[in-house]
């Protein structure tokens, strides 16, 4: 069972990221504040979860908390400040659309940049610790499949679709077919371990 908070009696957000591993698209963050005392015995770590799942559990997400955002950071960005700093800057941007103020932040990883002067500490693993950081991976990781579902459209040869942007065999077998798109991260081994090069233009 997750717990519903880690500071008691204070308004709590917990944040999360997703798509710091993939090769291309922005990465996407969430900040949840849930209600005091929650309970979801279904909300885990979105990792553990099915697809239909994780959008059964969004619904909900955003039915029950008392507020939740999203923040994006695009592949641009990430290639000129990096992944890390890109996915701080992600839950930042999130935090800052929140219209409730929380007191206290909790972060999934080990580590964050202060935000304004609002207390923050990181918890490894947090997603399968805190419900509040469990509810922000779930949303971050559907609004950023969503997304590259999108971006399959325009560039199906990757097959965004399904590997959403994350460096499968099929994904890199593509770039090395295909070449880039302009929603690649050039700062990432694109090919992995081949002697190939990439030619940027």
């Amino acid at each position: 069972m997750l717990l519903p908070y880690l500071n008691k009696d204070v308004i709590e957000a917990g944040c999360d990221e997703a798509g710091r591993g993939c090769l291309a698209g922005s990465v996407y963050a969430a900040a949840v504040i849930l209600p005091p005392d929650y309970q979801n015995e279904r909300l885990n770590d979105s990792k553990q979860l099915n697809e239909k799942m994780r959008y059964e559990l969004r619904e909900e997400i955003q039915h029950d908390a008392v507020d939740w955002a999203v923040g994006i950071v695009t592949a641009q960005e990430i290639d000129q400040i990096n992944i890390l700093k890109a996915s701080i800057l992600a839950m930042h941007r999130a935090i800052d659309q929140l219209k409730v103020r929380p007191q206290e932040l909790i972060i999934d990883g080990n580590k964050f940049f202060p935000y304004k002067d609002i207390h923050h500490t990181t918890v490894v693993k947090g997603d399968g610790k805190y419900l509040s950081i469990a509810a922000a991976s779930i949303l971050a990781k559907t609004y950023r499949d969503d997304y590259m579902k999108e971006l399959h459209r325009e560039y199906p040869v990757y097959g965004w679709d399904h590997n959403a942007g994350y460096p499968t065999k099929e994904h890199r077998k593509a770039i090395e077919m295909y070449g880039i798109s302009p929603y690649h991260r050039k700062s990432y081994n694109l090919l992995g371990d081949t002697q190939l090069s990439l030619k940027f233009e």
